[in-house]
Parts: structure tokens; C-alpha cells; sequence
């Protein structure tokens, strides 16, 4: 009853409806609680991303695609995102030398220090999921692994219907 209580509903048509709007309740506070904490350095949730993805590849340049597969957030616009990344100077855009459709993007120095300065708060972002113990902690990163991969079946299913209706 505590979750009805929380979001004002009544009763849930069964519990798997009520595990996923569970995870959506609680995916409201996290998300809000992370761009929070990244607004404080000027950064969106989504630019940490790009910058951290973009640290663990530097030296070597990547395309936006690439980013866009690295991204937390599927739906992020990585083109739009590199531009007001390096509309701040925290990323080096440069015209792919074999095809001049793509671009190279690597973090340049100022990113670097800021994703560093950021990386010293980052237990702040930790602690707001120690209310779990470690080994829960470790269940539910197990039980979100499933509830992934049971979404992934469910789309592909509904992709491979939609393919034949077609």
C-alpha cells in the first residue's frame, strides 16, 4: 500500500504493473537528484554522460553514432549535445579525414577538468542509494538486468510482428 499511497493510486491491475511504475516513481527522484547535482557544474546529466564516454576513449576521437550507442539515454540527441558541449569548450570537433559526413569528437582539456573535479563529489550520487544495503545493491542491479532483458524480448517480438503485418 505504500506505493498506492505515494502516487494516488487506488490498486495496480497486478504486480507487474506495480514493479514498473515503481521503477518509473523512483527513476523520477533519481533523475532529478543527478541533475541536480550536475547543474551545480554547469553540466546536464546527459553531458557528464558524453564527457565521461568521451574520457575513456581519449586519445582516440569518436562519432556521434558511437557516442549515441555509449549513452545512458537512448533518445539523447548526440549532435545537438556535442554542439553545446563544444559551444562551452569542453569538446574538439574536427571533420572526419575519410568521410567527410562525420565528425571526430575527443573531450579537450577543459573537460577533462571539469569531468575530474566532478569525479571527486561523485559519492555524493552514491549515497543517495545507500538506504539498500551493498548485497541488495547487487540483487536489484540483477532484477534491473532482467526486467532489461525482458524488455528487449518483448521488442523485438513486437518489432519482428510489425515486420510481418507490413
Amino acid at each position: 500500500m505504500i506505493l498506492e499511497n505515494e502516487i494516488g493510486i487506488l490498486s495496480f491491475r497486478n504486480e507487474w504493473q506495480k514493479a514498473s511504475m515503481s521503477i518509473l516513481y523512483t527513476y523520477g527522484f533519481l533523475s532529478n537528484s543527478y541533475e541536480s547535482f550536475f547543474r551545480k557544474h554547469g553540466l546536464t546529466t546527459q553531458q557528464y554522460n558524453a564527457l565521461r564516454i568521451l574520457r575513456d576513449q581519449y586519445p582516440k576521437p569518436v562519432s556521434t553514432s558511437f557516442l549515441r550507442e555509449k549513452m545512458l539515454d537512448k533518445m539523447s540527441d548526440a549532435s545537438r549535445l556535442v554542439s553545446r558541449l563544444g559551444g562551452k569548450g569542453l569538446v574538439k570537433v574536427t571533420q572526419n579525414a575519410h568521410d567527410k559526413r562525420l565528425v571526430n569528437i575527443v573531450i579537450s582539456e577543459e573537460g577533462r577538468k571539469i569531468i575530474n573535479d566532478i569525479d571527486k563529489n561523485l559519492h555524493q550520487l552514491d549515497a543517495l542509494v545507500q538506504g539498500i544495503s551493498e548485497e541488495e545493491a547487487v540483487q536489484l542491479v540483477d532484477l534491473l538486468y532482467k526486467v532489461r532483458q525482458s524488455l528487449r524480448n518483448v521488442n523485438e517480438s513486437i518489432s519482428s510482428a510489425e515486420s510481418i503485418d507490413a
